[in-house]
C-alpha cells in the first residue's frame, strides 16, 4: 500500500494517489494543478520515510476538482430555567481536490 501523510490546510491528511480529498478552502479555480510539499511520511510498499519534520526530496501533486460546502452542522444553545433558545447552522466552504501521484527522490509511487 502507498500512501503519503501530509500536511495541508491546517491539517494532516492520509493521502493516495487517485483519490479526492476535502482540504479547507483554497483561492484556486478548478483545473488548477498544485503540489503539496510538506510531506511528513511515505509509505512505499513497506518502506516508510519519516522526514524531520518534512521529506525534503518528497511532494504530492494535484489537482483541484472544484469548490463545495460541507454537512450542516447544528449549533443549539439553551438556558435551562430562563426560556432562552438559540438554534444556529453552520457549512464549511471546503476544496476538493484529486491526488495525481506521489513522487520521493525523482520516483513516483
Amino acid at each position: 500500500m502507498n500512501y503519503a501523510i501530509v500536511e495541508a490546510s491546517g491539517r494532516q491528511f492520509w493521502l493516495e494517489s487517485g483519490r479526492f480529498y476535502d482540504f479547507n478552502s483554497l483561492n484556486l479555480n478548478p483545473g488548477d494543478k498544485i503540489a503539496l510539499t510538506r510531506v511528513l511520511l511515505v509509505n512505499e510498499n513497506g518502506n516508510i520515510s519519516v522526514g524531520k519534520p518534512c521529506l525534503e526530496d518528497a511532494k504530492v501533486e494535484a489537482t483541484i476538482l472544484g469548490h463545495i460546502r460541507s454537512k450542516k452542522v447544528t449549533v443549539y444553545k439553551m438556558r435551562p430555567k430562563k426560556k432562552t433558545r438559540k438554534k444556529q447552522g453552520h457549512r464549511d466552504n471546503l476544496t476538493r481536490v484529486l491526488v495525481d501521484k506521489i513522487t520521493i527522490n525523482g520516483k513516483t509511487i
